[in-house]
């Protein structure tokens, strides 16, 4: 696995773990959320200052985030989608 992808993997891995949304994650490391979300699709080349500040925020080591996935891992699940809980249907007058 290229460096660029175990860093993606890991860095949802992780957020996807502690139930971190993106937006969260981004705000609180102080990137936009676009930037982050192209670091976890791989078509962004993250510097080691923003791999640092991505590691304190997670509250991890640096080299968590580039440890290999174990064999037959499956890429992490995403978040539920969108910033409201969904409401249930009201009903129409």
């Amino acid at each position: 696995m290229k460096a660029r992808a175990l860093v993606a993997w890991n860095v949802r891995r992780i957020r996807v773990d502690r139930g971190i949304p993106q937006e969260q994650l981004a705000y609180d490391a102080g990137i936009d959320r676009s930037y982050m979300s192209g670091l976890e699709r791989q078509s962004e080349n993250p510097t080691i200052d923003l791999l640092d500040r991505l590691a304190e925020t997670l509250g991890v080591q640096l080299s968590e985030f580039f440890l290999q996935p174990p064999k037959g891992a499956t890429t992490p699940k995403t978040l539920p989608k969108g910033r409201k809980p969904i409401r249930p249907n009201r009903k129409k007058k």
